[in-house]
């Protein structure tokens, strides 16, 4: 699949720390259509208004977890691929992550920038196959719908 180049990735990144914010928007917004938060709230008051394809969020951030700032997300946006970034290697937190908050993939910090960027990359891909997933699904529906409305009317006459 295709990544068209005058479409920007929209990507929200939610980290306490507002050194590591300005470090991934300096580092990122000529590529991407970067959205920061500070903490999981400014987070989802964000997403109500703006629609993005990737989330990456830091684990540790006081009040709630990265894990369950996206485990919280997933009834109303669960769309968007999802990543967690860590400071620490915590196995539990990387369990927690894929079972509860449906996560993509875990990064450790500091973030590599070409690895990172390959991370979006292949995210948006997904992203983008799940979207035309679900139109295809659709359309399908669509038409079975019509198949069976032809069958029923065939049956009549």
């Amino acid at each position: 699949m295709e990544i068209k180049s005058q479409e920007k990735i929209k990507i929200l990144y939610v980290d306490d720390e507002e050194n590591n914010l300005q470090a991934f928007k300096a580092t990122f917004r000529r590529d991407y259509q970067i959205f920061i938060a500070i903490d999981a709230n400014e987070a989802r008051e964000l997403l109500k208004n703006e629609e993005v394809d990737i989330i990456i969020t830091d684990q540790r951030m006081p009040g709630e977890t990265g894990v369950e700032f996206l485990e919280s997300i997933i009834p109303i946006y669960p769309k968007p691929i999802r990543i967690l970034l860590t400071g620490y290697t915590d196995i539990q937190a990387v369990i927690d992550a894929i079972n509860k908050g449906q996560v993509y993939h875990y990064l450790t910090k500091p973030w590599e920038e070409d690895y990172l960027r390959t991370v979006i990359k292949n995210a948006y891909e997904i992203y983008l196959l799940r979207k035309e997933n679900e139109k295809l699904t659709k359309a399908l529906i669509k038409s079975n719908e019509q198949l069976e409305f032809i069958l029923r009317q065939n049956l009549l006459s």
